[in-house]
């Protein structure tokens, strides 16, 4: 696979009119919103290609391999390439900068170069998308000699029908090693996830299948460690239409809709179904079906069971839509309220660069100085005939002393052994 060639982050040079039908907002609030977003998705590549830390809001998926973590990514992206068989291999993030973008009516997807801010050629080919992943990942590893890594890997992605998000997704959680892997991995992953989970301006967006019962969740505790209120985690019960076929009266889905005991009071969860069929389907044939999965969960509530359930209460968190929406206008909203700190921070940064700028320049004047560097040749020179004096003085001093040993050496020899 030929490597693509390396070209700088497209900048929108001009305004678009957004075309979620979801989306209420005025031009100039628009605008101002997607400047920022670019603004943020720049300084977020820069942050991690120099290897600078900066408080950037961010949404960081968390969730065990069979969670359905990877279907919402899809969903998310509004087309599929194979992420699922990536998460099963990747050992690395995988950062994903989604760019609603109306003139793109077939996803473009760029790759930021490894130690580097800029990024490659389009991507068109699902399969060659998991295929850079699969490939950077095996490659990094091996040159570490690691199992894992927290290094992540940038992909821009730009499409009619994304929202404006990004979401650092993590390697899924497990209980067991792969064949060939070693045995700490499990340990290595939940270490890694953790620590990029920590970071108190990236908001958790935890994945866990209905079938599992909070109770026993196994991954449920190692969240509450990193937050343990729930105070900046967003919960997405997964694979809802699982759990529905066992609801028959309103009091047994409303109480399990609140998930009342474990969460606390002040959180909700939301609750997506998303397609299961995994056969080659076009783009729009996928976006399709989603839509018709979130209308035929909602008609199930409304009419399979009885009495309905609380739709005022619960309605806003049923539907991969409605968490799309939240997703993305939380996101925004974080941004603006990081806004004034992140610029203070950029003003600090620039500051102490143009300080060390400062004394570099000096360095350079200096040496156009012609009389400054003539002064400083002579006293190198006069450094350099010392040192060699002083050397050749101690040489001269160590020659005599040999001979003398030798002289030595050969009267006592002719005293023992005369001929």
């Amino acid at each position: 696979m030929t490597t693509p060639t390396p070209t700088k982050t497209p900048v929108e040079k001009s305004k678009r009119s957004h075309s979620h039908h979801h989306h209420s907002r005025d031009g100039s609030s628009f605008s101002s919103s997607l400047s920022r977003f670019e603004a943020y998705n720049r300084l977020q590549a820069a942050a991690v290609a120099f290897g600078e830390k900066l408080p950037i809001p961010e949404i960081v998926a968390l969730g065990g391999q069979s969670d359905g973590k990877s279907s919402l990514l899809e969903a998310l992206l509004g087309f599929r390439f194979n992420v699922r068989e990536v998460e099963m291999g990747t050992r690395r993030p995988l950062i994903l900068q989604m760019v609603h973008d109306p003139s793109a009516l077939e996803p473009r997807c760029r790759f930021q170069e490894e130690d580097s801010e800029e990024y490659g050629s389009p991507v068109v080919s699902a399969s060659t998308i998991a295929d850079i992943i699969k490939s950077r990942t095996e490659a990094l590893l091996k040159k570490t000699k690691t199992s894992v890594s927290p290094k992540p890997i940038i992909m821009r992605a730009e499409f009619a029908h994304c929202p404006n998000l990004t979401i650092i997704d993590t390697p899924g959680f497990v209980l067991k090693a792969k064949k060939g892997e070693p045995e700490n991995t499990p340990e290595e992953i939940l270490s890694m996830v953790k620590s990029l989970a920590s970071p108190p301006h990236r908001i958790l967006l935890f994945l866990q299948q209905s079938s599992v019962e909070w109770c026993s969740s196994l991954w449920l505790d190692s969240i509450r460690e990193i937050d343990p209120t729930f105070r900046r985690t967003i919960v997405v019960v997964s694979k809802f239409d699982n759990r529905l076929k066992e609801f028959s009266d309103r009091w047994e889905v409303d109480r399990y809709l609140s998930a009342s005991g474990y969460l606390g009071e002040n959180t909700r969860p939301f609750f997506v179904a998303l397609p299961k069929e995994r056969n080659t389907i076009s783009n729009d044939e996928f976006r399709r079906q989603i839509s018709q999965v979130d209308a035929e969960v909602l008609r199930h509530l409304h009419d399979g069971i009885k009495g309905g359930y609380d739709e005022e209460k619960f309605k806003p968190y049923i539907g991969f839509c409605s968490l799309r929406e939240y997703l993305e206008s939380e996101l925004q909203k974080r941004y603006k309220e990081a806004a004034p700190a992140t610029l203070a921070l950029l003003e600090q940064r620039c500051s102490e660069v143009n300080i060390e700028l400062a004394r570099i320049d000096s360095k350079i004047q200096a040496t156009s100085d012609v009389s400054h560097l003539r002064k400083s040749a002579m006293m190198h020179a006069a450094y350099i005939s010392n040192n060699v004096v002083r050397h050749l003085s101690h040489t001269e001093f160590y020659l005599v002393q040999i001979n003398s040993l030798i002289l030595l050496d050969l009267a006592t020899s002719e005293n023992h052994f005369p001929f």
